[in-house]
């Protein structure tokens, strides 16, 4: 063996060794290694704050590593996603709740910070809402049809309220009334809690909102239409679905896990695998099952791939509608 072939031989090995120790060590279990941060762009408390809490203490007793829940409200609940396209490294200790207003944000302003899709990775789809029509007893309306007849007959005169303008239930709704041919005012309010006061006093004729409106429907104070997931409510198993009543509609704002764009496609795996354990874990489908939380995992490409698509949606809705937030 010559020199010459030991020296290439050595500068290979060496090349090797150094490309392996600059590679995540995913095949030694080194990641993580240290504590993962996860940005969630809303006020502690609810549902979904619950949800990623339980997950982090499953998350901790996997990797012996925490998952630190970080709150970020404000900004229409677009700041970890600020944070994940300004300040985070891609090297898979922070990541971030995804959801579609990130997705929506770069079309409702002349000056968009982001790309919906390429500026992020997708790591995982989740879970979702439960929205639902749900209206006050003394309408008289029983069905989803009854309150298209009178919305016919009173043109743009009944109201439905959601949490704000350009919130996916809003699109929905307007989506909704397009195929109905009718017209309905919208009432944007800051939440479901002050739709339901709204309803109750009979400032608005509908709420098309998220289901904070359950223990009303529960006492007799609210009806409940229709409901907007794939399959009917355990909860309220006599009210039907979108699908049902042949809309081809699915609207459940679904929300996953994403990191900064760059990630090493092994990192987003091991992510992947993780809350994939973590989300099919008793505990957590339990959880889900008690809120009627409607499952919507997706896997990395998959999710992708749902970006891609949702915001080919998101810029025809909000060109249709005229939206903007400038």
């Amino acid at each position: 063996m010559t020199m010459a072939t030991i020296g290439r031989r050595a500068a290979l090995g060496a090349a090797l060794a150094t490309a392996t120790l600059a590679r995540p060590a995913i095949g030694q279990g080194r990641f993580p290694n240290r504590p993962v941060r996860f940005l969630i762009p809303w006020a502690p408390g609810g549902v979904l704050d619950g949800f990623m809490r339980l997950q982090a203490e499953l998350f901790q007793q996997e990797t012996g590593q925490p998952l630190v829940i970080e709150n970020r409200p404000g900004a229409r609940g677009t700041l970890a996603a600020q944070f994940l396209v300004s300040q985070a490294r891609p090297d898979g200790y922070t990541i971030a709740h995804h959801h579609l207003s990130v997705i929506r944000h770069p079309f409702l302003t002349k000056r968009p910070t982001w790309h919906p899709v390429d500026d992020f990775t997708y790591i995982m789809q989740q879970s979702g809402f439960v929205f639902g029509h749900v209206v006050h007893p003394a309408s008289g309306w029983n069905t989803l049809a009854d309150m298209w007849a009178e919305a016919r007959r009173r043109p743009g005169q009944l109201t439905y309220g959601t949490s704000g303008i350009a919130t996916s239930n809003h699109l929905a709704m307007e989506e909704l009334c397009e195929k109905e041919g009718v017209r309905m005012t919208h009432v944007p309010f800051r939440g479901t809690s002050e739709n339901i006061t709204a309803l109750l006093a009979r400032q608005i004729d509908c709420i098309a909102n998220s289901n904070a409106w359950a223990p009303n429907v529960e006492a007799g104070q609210m009806r409940l239409l229709a409901v907007w997931t794939r399959e009917r409510l355990r909860a309220f198993p006599e009210a039907p679905t979108l699908l049902e009543l042949g809309y081809g509609m699915v609207v459940t704002s679904p929300y996953g896990i994403a990191g900064p764009k760059g990630m090493d496609p092994e990192i987003v795996e091991r992510l992947h695998q993780l809350f994939r354990k973590t989300q099919a874990h008793p505990r957590v489908q339990e959880f889900m099952a008690r809120n009627d939380m409607p499952d919507e995992y997706l896997g990395p490409a998959d999710y992708t791939r749902f970006a891609r698509e949702r915001a080919e949606y998101e810029q025809r809705m909000v060109t249709r509608l005229g939206l903007s937030i400038d």
